[in-house]
């Protein structure tokens, strides 16, 4: 098995490439005086749509009310899950879950690392 330091300086040296290669790409864009053009152009088309919809989002100003309870309510119910998944796994209990069309779901589990200085 490979050293977990040698991945991870891997990685970064593989993020930093990309992020060049990005970085250049952006430039060469920057440099295009029709993308420059359109990228104005969309800009502006941007404000008259956010403009539209901010008119038709004070109709349904109850609606959005109700949507945002909605999604306090998902990002609880999705914490308590993850919550009850994570003991009942630490417990060496097998966990599955099915939807309404019979379909089996299972938890998948990931890793990151912050960083901490």
């Amino acid at each position: 098995m490979q050293d977990i330091q040698e991945i991870f300086n891997r990685i970064q040296e593989i993020k930093k490439k990309q992020k060049d290669i990005k970085s250049s790409y952006k430039e060469a864009l920057a440099s295009s005086q029709e993308y420059v053009e359109l990228t104005d152009k969309l800009k502006i088309m941007r404000e008259k749509k956010k403009q539209i919809e901010n008119m038709i989002k004070s109709d349904f100003s109850s609606e959005f009310t109700k949507l945002d309870d909605l999604k306090i309510d998902l990002e609880s119910d999705m914490e308590m899950l993850s919550d009850i998944v994570i003991t009942k796994t630490m417990k060496g209990e097998s966990v599955e879950i099915k939807d309404e069309y019979d379909n089996n779901y299972e938890p998948i589990f990931t890793v990151r690392f912050k960083k901490i200085n």
